[in-house]
């Protein structure tokens, strides 16, 4: 799933262009409509062309209402870049611009609004061009230019084409199975309490989940949950989604908290990261400054320490170390957004690179500039687990080749990995860098398992009569390779995920239970077999009078045993017929098909089978027409 959003000037046509193509009028605030101005976030949703459901977040675009913007971008997928037609580019179009190429926005789309107010051609074309060149340089440099109008509905369809286009550009946020929900609205909904929204990152959430709301640590439990106004069971990574959370009262979270999978992630109040100060920025940035960080939906003030400098000029970059009033939830590779609070400005942004730095940096140390470097080129073990998240499962040797990495940085890095549970091995052996053992990431390795029992549970409930899902159907159905596949059955079973029942497999303690109709079909077929134990009904009358479902379950229970294609004998016949062909050989040295038969009053089938199956399981040994103990 993507989310898109919009950007632009005040009043140039975001709101009216996002109820043009989708229906929903994002200004829900009656002060928002009575003023015809978007003040706070606005959202929406569309089906593209291609079947996608897009999530949509509508911005203010009113220079006094900019920090509601800036929760509203930091989780978008592509931006609709709004100019409108009468007027060109605005001081907000620039900022709102900046903005988008700070955050590194992966896409979006220029759309030139109201062209239905502009009558002559060259005065769009100028526009046009101007709206190009303010772009040049910036993450929507290539972007597509579309020209609309929202009232004739000219250029929509094309707009809403070239959005599938831009989309289908860029992947699919990937489940890292640590799900965390940036909230962007808080409400309350009668009979079923308080519901929060936000763009679902890193992971999924299901209905029951348990989940911690940070930075307070308030613990609840999922108790809904929506996409684009649907009910759903699980809400996917990248998805726009409303929780409606149990346990937690109204009071208790609020914008910029994150809604979090329990012990997935730590809070802090001092970052490292790296910073561009912007090229039209009024004032230097200087060490120990006051400044507003937004981070994600997250507000909060703050001084930056200047490390390596005593200040930045306008379009310089540099290192900072942020320490804030108010703990944030903060991965390495987040974007952020530093403003000035008074007077209000935009000062530039960039990415987080050490969410939880130790202690406070000396500001001139060239050891620690060294480091932070390395932080933000990647960590030796970051390097590692970012390649075998892109390759997959891999032996430990082609991993550490694909990272590219000095033999004493693996080392250190597969170490580190391994005992932070970060990487599991899925094969005994030798956990050196030279090693061939398969490994995988937990993130994958997640993935991977939930996939795993989610087709058992749904085997179990489609065939109630199996004991379990054949292995090879399985490895078909996962669309694994033999290795992998069995080193993850290995891995599985001796964590307690699943269990091997001979050549099927099943979810610990899965047991065939028979409704009162098929309890009744078993007895009556049972006793068929006690009134001929020796001359028994076939498989195919078997699977004619209670199914060849039901038959396979008596067969996989052990109630029933399976000789030959054709012969099956109930469990105690077929005992009480091993145990005195074995009584017979402690007599005599050797047995034939006709004594046998004679014996149990049978049929030359049915002693032929049985004898030729204790051939096969190792008991007995073929001598011409006779039937020897094996040694």
């Amino acid at each position: 799933m993507h989310v898109v959003g919009t950007a632009g000037h005040v009043d140039h046509g975001k709101s009216t262009l996002i109820a043009a193509l989708t229906g929903i009028h994002p200004d829900r605030l009656k002060e928002e409509r009575t003023r015809e101005m978007t003040i706070d976030l606005g959202f929406a949703w569309m089906e593209l062309p291609g079947g996608e459901m897009v999530g949509i977040v509508d911005v203010p675009g009113h220079r006094d209402f900019i920090e509601n913007m800036l929760a509203g971008v930091g989780g978008i997928d592509a931006a609709l870049f709004v100019i409108a037609a009468d007027e060109g580019v605005m001081p907000q179009t620039r900022e709102h611009l900046a903005i988008l190429d700070i955050l590194q926005v992966p896409g979006g789309v220029i759309v030139l609004t109201k062209t239905d107010l502009v009558d002559d051609p060259e005065w769009l074309d100028l526009v046009e061009s101007e709206a190009r060149q303010a772009v040049q340089g910036t993450i929507l440099s290539d972007a597509p230019l579309v020209r609309v109008s929202a009232k004739t509905g000219a250029g929509l369809d094309r707009l809403v084409s070239i959005m599938g286009e831009t989309l289908a550009r860029h992947p699919q946020r990937p489940d890292l199975g640590r799900a965390r929900l940036p909230v962007d609205r808080v409400f309350s909904m009668p009979g079923f309490g308080t519901v929060v929204t936000g763009t679902l990152t890193d992971g999924k959430f299901h209905l029951g989940d348990e989940l911690e709301i940070l930075p307070a640590g308030v613990r609840g439990r999922v108790r809904g949950l929506q996409t684009h106004n649907r009910k759903e069971d699980t809400a996917l990574p990248g998805s726009r989604t409303a929780i409606n959370l149990g346990g937690v009262d109204l009071d208790q979270v609020q914008r910029g908290n994150v809604v979090a999978q329990p012990g997935k992630y730590r809070t802090s109040q001092r970052l490292d990261v790296y910073f561009r100060l912007l090229p039209d920025a009024a004032s230097p940035l200087k060490h120990n400054q006051e400044i507003k960080m937004f981070l994600w939906t997250a507000e909060t003030v703050g001084r930056v320490r200047l490390l390596g400098a005593e200040e930045l000029l306008p379009g310089q970059a540099g290192w900072l170390q942020i320490e804030l009033r108010d703990p944030v939830v903060a991965l390495r590779g987040d974007r952020y957004i530093l403003r000035r609070p008074s007077p209000g400005e935009t000062l530039g942004g960039g990415e987080v690179v050490n969410p939880n730095p130790a202690v406070r940096h000396k500001r001139f140390s060239a050891e620690v500039l060294q480091q932070l470097e390395a932080f933000r080129r990647g960590s030796p073990d970051e390097v590692l687990l970012q390649a075998l998240f892109v390759s997959g499962p891999l032996p430990i040797r082609e991993a550490v080749s694909r990272a590219r990495l000095e033999a004493d940085q693996a080392r250190l890095a597969l170490a580190e990995l391994v005992e932070t549970g970060q990487i599991l091995m899925l094969e005994k052996g030798d956990p050196s860098t030279g090693s061939d053992v398969l490994v995988i990431t937990k993130e994958q390795w997640n993935i991977l398992s939930e996939s795993t029992l989610s087709l058992l549970a749904g085997y179990h409930k489609s065939y109630p009569l199996r004991r379990g899902i054949p292995r090879e159907e399985l490895k078909s159905r996962l669309k694994l390779g033999p290795r992998l596949f069995n080193a993850l059955l290995k891995h599985g079973v001796e964590a307690g995920l699943f269990v091997e029942r001979g050549t099927s497999v099943a979810l610990p303690g899965y047991e065939i239970r028979l409704n009162p109709q098929q309890e009744a079909q078993r007895r009556a077929l049972l006793a068929r077999f006690q009134q001929a134990p020796y001359s028994p009904p076939s498989l195919k009358e078997c699977e004619t009078e209670v199914g060849e479902e039901l038959t396979n379950a008596l067969i996989d229970t052990g109630q029933l045993v399976q000789v030959s294609l054709e012969v099956v004998f109930r469990k105690e016949d077929y005992d009480r017929l091993a145990a005195d062909v074995r009584a017979h050989f402690s007599q005599e040295p050797a047995l034939t098909v006709a004594q046998f038969r004679d014996r149990y009053q049978t049929s030359r089938r049915y002693a032929l089978a049985f004898l030729e199956h204790l051939d096969a399981i190792g008991i007995t040994q073929r001598d011409g027409d006779l039937r020897r103990l094996r040694k």
